[in-house]
């Protein structure tokens, strides 16, 4: 740890999609620095079962909160009640959802289910949040975890490239807009942090290799370790950079500088190969949601 163990004492975070993979990791991080931090996400179970984990292990308080932020109603219902708990002074956008597949085999519903929560969430919240510092005068810091698409392009993960894209520019414009109110809007762009589920879901081939699961592409030939992720997100919500703001900086080895566009390579794939991706995808997808409900996956 390069931080004292009260570095972000007195703030209270709310992480977006915490119940699970990175979210979970970074609010376990932020509770351990003496944050208040609040989780959300569409399973209650889930949230509460990773809320008493990590309060158990940092001994921090950690709320609980189930909301499909894709709902703007709903994710301001949730705001006000956190609000009522205690203004909010950060906010970590990590909800996401994403697969891969040939662009011109998705169906609009598809589209929609990887870009309504990227951005349509994150905007959601951000606006809830942002609106309520504004008018209370308090300053408030966003960090939202994008990729480094943003600045290439991907393959065959369109709609998510679009919609991070759309939070690079979010951070960007408002960043400038609500500089004047002391709010900072920042992001990070990792590379290859391996999470299972989000790992098998981007690499479903056991035959294939994309360079977002490779670590040959990367010039520090590693991938990234969780804390290397959550002390940067740790350092964009606390008051040592209170001068940094607008930037979206990547966190992965080098990668986009050295390396072909993420899962270019994947274009030799036959039809079939893309039909067991999918199956293989939709079979990960059960398994994990059988986990969740306690329903035993086989």
């Amino acid at each position: 740890m390069v931080f004292r163990d009260d570095a972000l004492t007195g703030k209270a975070i709310l992480v977006t999609g915490g119940g699970g993979g990175l979210g979970r990791e970074i609010a376990q991080a932020l509770s351990a620095l003496g944050a208040q931090v609040y989780i959300c996400g569409r399973r209650q179970a889930l949230l509460t079962e990773a809320a008493e984990a990590i309060s158990a292990q940092t001994g921090g308080r950690v709320v609980p909160h189930a909301c499909d932020i894709r709902d703007a109603d709903a994710v301001d219902v949730m705001i006000a009640e956190i609000w009522r708990d205690t203004p909010l002074t950060g906010l970590v956008n990590n909800a996401a959802a994403n697969f891969i597949s040939p662009t011109k085999d998705l169906s609009a519903r598809g589209f929609r289910a990887i870009t309504s929560t990227v951005m349509d969430g994150s905007f959601h919240a951000t606006l809830s949040c942002g609106k309520r510092w504004i008018n209370q005068g308090i300053k408030g810091s966003v960090v939202s975890n994008l990729v480094t698409w943003v600045w290439t392009g991907s393959a065959f993960v369109v709609p998510s490239a679009m919609a991070k894209s759309a939070l690079h520019a979010m951070t960007m414009s408002l960043a400038a807009e609500w500089g004047p109110y002391g709010i900072r809007l920042n992001a990070t762009a990792p590379g290859p942090f391996p999470t299972p589920e989000a790992w098998e879901k981007l690499n479903p081939l056991p035959d294939t290799k994309s360079s977002a699961t490779s670590c040959d592409t990367i010039p520090m030939r590693r991938f990234g370790e969780i804390p290397e992720l959550t002390n940067l997100v740790a350092f964009l919500l606390s008051d040592a950079c209170a001068f940094l703001t607008g930037q979206t900086i990547a966190i992965d080895g080098g990668q986009h500088l050295a390396a072909p566009s993420t899962f270019a390579d994947l274009t030799i794939l036959t039809d079939d190969q893309w039909r067991a991706a999918r199956e293989a995808i939709e079979a990960s997808t059960s398994r994990s949601k059988a986990a969740q409900n306690g329903d035993n996956p086989a």
